[in-house]
């Protein structure tokens, strides 16, 4: 007589905390657990996301090992990281000694994508119209949309020259693989100790500071200016020992990192903005002082951006504290739990 066969346990899927996209996740909870995502074809770059993962694999980046995927509907069965961002890590909480190895371990990850070969067919080039299409965002998005302020020409004119500006400055600049969106979010700590690497399909060929500014002056948790630079030149001391950088003195790389943060700072106001009145993900205002510390720090020093923090300071700081999600942006260190 045949063994009676033992019931198939139905599967089991947890639903996870989304990121700024459309996609979806799920816990598989199995041996081993694995993570399900639902990636509307439609809205995300899901041949992108394969194509960079075996890129950066091929180059020693871990990220999630890809199981199956579903192009023509938009699934995915990866690899499961598990729950460890790496912020929790690099807050002052946590010894200095430990912060410190922490960003070391990142920087050296982040060396490991700029010398990924910058394939046109994987990466696309971070162009003049890129970064200006990003940067209108702030505009339409944070100054009108959020706050409710229609933008006369002659403010029109001054937001668009400095634009003009910090696109030179990015496009000057030595061109690599950028992972586009690299900070603490997007780093997770895995059970060996080691950082594994997530959200990286929007990964392009752009200024070789763009990935740095990302994660020194990340939107979710403030580093000292003073640690900072000393980590931006050390930093730099790589790019020379790698041949990547030639022929830049110390301040003209930190106006090139600070004007490089400059630009993703305005975008990601706009970025921010829009995805609570647009997606409905208002967790995002809560950042939005520590994005507006970082931009008019940046703005405070120098001359071409003197105009744009005279505005801001003008025209928009009066209407922020009547915002539910306003805190001091001076004083400004860490976003709040979304």
């Amino acid at each position: 007589m045949p063994e009676p066969q033992q019931a198939e346990r139905p599967i089991e899927l947890q639903p996870l905390a989304g990121d700024a996209g459309f996609r979806r996740y799920y816990r598989l909870v199995g041996q081993p657990s694995l993570i399900a995502v639902d990636s509307p074809p439609e809205k995300e770059k899901n041949q992108a996301y394969i194509a960079v993962s075996m890129a950066f694999q091929r180059h020693g980046i871990v990220t999630p090992k890809i199981v199956a995927v579903d192009f023509a509907n938009g699934f995915f069965l990866l690899e499961d990281f598990g729950l460890r961002l790496l912020q929790p890590e690099l807050t002052g909480e946590k010894p200095p000694a430990a912060v410190a190895e922490r960003y070391n371990q990142a920087e050296t990850i982040l060396r490991n994508i700029q010398r990924v070969v910058p394939e046109p067919r994987v990466f696309p080039d971070y162009d003049a119209q890129e970064l200006q299409t990003e940067m209108d965002l702030f505009g339409q998005w944070f100054v009108t949309e959020l706050l409710g302020i229609s933008l006369d020409k002659n403010e029109q004119q001054m937001l668009q020259q400095l634009c003009e500006d910090l696109i030179d400055s990015a496009i000057k600049q030595p061109q690599v693989v950028v992972h586009k969106d690299f900070h603490s979010r997007n780093l997770m700590l895995l059970e060996d100790n080691s950082l594994g690497v997530i959200d990286f399909q929007d990964a392009l060929i752009g200024p070789i500071t763009y990935d740095l500014v990302s994660l020194l002056k990340d939107c979710y948790l403030h580093l000292p200016a003073d640690q900072v630079e000393q980590r931006a030149l050390t930093f730099k001391r790589t790019l020379e020992a790698d041949k990547r950088l030639e022929n830049m003195t110390d301040q003209d790389f930190l106006r090139s990192f600070e004007k490089m943060g400059l630009q993703r700072h305005i975008k990601v106001l706009g970025i921010f903005a829009r995805l609570s009145l647009r997606d409905g993900k208002s967790g995002y205002l809560n950042d939005l002082p520590l994005v507006i510390r970082y931009t008019l720090e940046a703005a405070q020093r120098y001359p071409e951006a003197q105009a744009f923090y005279n505005w801001f300071i003008e025209r928009i700081e009066p209407l922020l504290p009547s915002q539910k999600w306003y805190r001091e942006w001076r004083t400004a260190t860490e976003a709040k739990s979304l």
